[in-house]
Parts: structure tokens; C-alpha cells; sequence
């Protein structure tokens, strides 16, 4: 799991409730994907997550890490968001264990 919190960011601002949370995560995936969004391969998408509006998105690639907190701004847009929604970015710090049980 170290490793795999060296790969992976904390993305803030994502609105709930607007779509099914599988929609979002795929819009999510998609979107930090992109080229254009300094992204890159995105190995898993965690969302939802216990925290409103945050998902935790893997790269296969540390080096993504580093250039999606490069970038300036992101915004979550897609044909099936009403509008553009701004994302917070940050360094995942690794405090949420992925073993807890949920209730």
C-alpha cells in the first residue's frame, strides 16, 4: 500500500449527488487521463469515498502524480455535468487506511 499511496492524489471538489456515483467516478477517470490535464494511466478511481466530494485517484505512473499537482486548475467538465466544476488536487498522505471496515 506505500507504494501505492506514492502514486495516488486526493481530488476535492467533486460534486456529489449531481450523477450516479459510477458516473462520476468515469468522468473522473476520464478526465485525469487526459493529456491536456497533465494526466496520465489511471489505475484505479476510489470514489465515493467516506468524505463528501473527495475520490482518490491511482496512477500507474508516480511521475503523474507529480504533473497533475503541477497543474494550475482543474475542472471536472463533461456533456453530462451541467457545467464546469473546479477540482482541488493534492498529495494523497496516506492516513486513511484502505483496510477499515466502512459502516
Amino acid at each position: 500500500w506505500a507504494a501505492r499511496s506514492a502514486r495516488t492524489v486526493a481530488v476535492s471538489g467533486v460534486p456529489a449527488g449531481l450523477l450516479s456515483e459510477d458516473v462520476l467516478a468515469d468522468i473522473l477517470h476520464i478526465h485525469f487521463q487526459k493529456r491536456k490535464n497533465n494526466g496520465g494511466d489511471v489505475e484505479q478511481v476510489e470514489y465515493p469515498t467516506k468524505e463528501k466530494g473527495v475520490a482518490y485517484i491511482t496512477f500507474e505512473d508516480p511521475e503523474a502524480v507529480e504533473n497533475v499537482l503541477k497543474k494550475d486548475e482543474h475542472q471536472l467538465k463533461d456533456k453530462r455535468l451541467p457545467g464546469y466544476y473546479p477540482l482541488k488536487v493534492t498529495r494523497y498522505c496516506g492516513a486513511v487506511s484502505p483496510f477499515l471496515v466502512y459502516l
